[in-house]
């Protein structure tokens, strides 16, 4: 863990430009994965206002780790409600779901990640959540591995077809 690492929770509103700029950085690594991904310049502002949204009305925490005074990284999750009669899973109630999360490449390997989510993983538990939602792409196998390595299981499989 870098020594001069601290995690706070922050409004994605008030620190706008950081969270920006974090989320272009992991916008880059997800379009190095999968092709089809649009570019940042498109989605940028309706991305941050979405998170935005998530964070002010599905009880959002986004946490943010410093190392001194500069953002490296952060995680974002969300609460959705699980409790309607359309869901095939035994499980009904709220459960997290994280959003986005991402650390600096040269930050990267010193566990801060792990950090960040164990935290948000844990705000969310306090609360009562027992299910946790996560998507990765089919490709980023160091997410998978993590995941794995966390305890989650994979429960589906998305398929798409792309007709143009």
């Amino acid at each position: 863990m870098h020594p001069s690492l601290e995690i706070r929770s922050i409004r994605i509103a008030d620190h706008y430009q950081e969270v920006y700029h974090l989320l272009h950085q992991l916008h880059l690594h997800e379009l190095s994965l999968f092709d089809k991904t649009a570019t940042w310049d498109d989605i940028g502002t309706g991305y941050m206002r979405h998170v935005i949204q998530m964070q002010e009305e599905n009880d959002g925490l986004c946490l943010m780790a410093y190392v001194g005074n500069a953002p490296v990284g952060l995680i974002f999750g969300y609460t959705e409600d699980e409790d309607d009669d359309s869901r095939i899973e035994v499980y009904k109630g709220m459960a997290l779901y994280v959003s986005d999360g991402v650390v600096l490449a040269e930050y990267r390997k010193s566990g801060i990640y792990t950090k960040l989510n164990a935290m948000l993983e844990q705000h969310y538990i306090d609360k009562g959540v027992k299910r946790i939602i996560r998507f990765t792409l089919h490709n980023n196998a160091k997410m998978q591995h993590f995941l794995q390595k966390e305890g989650y299981n994979i429960t589906r499989l998305q398929y798409e077809k792309w007709l143009y």
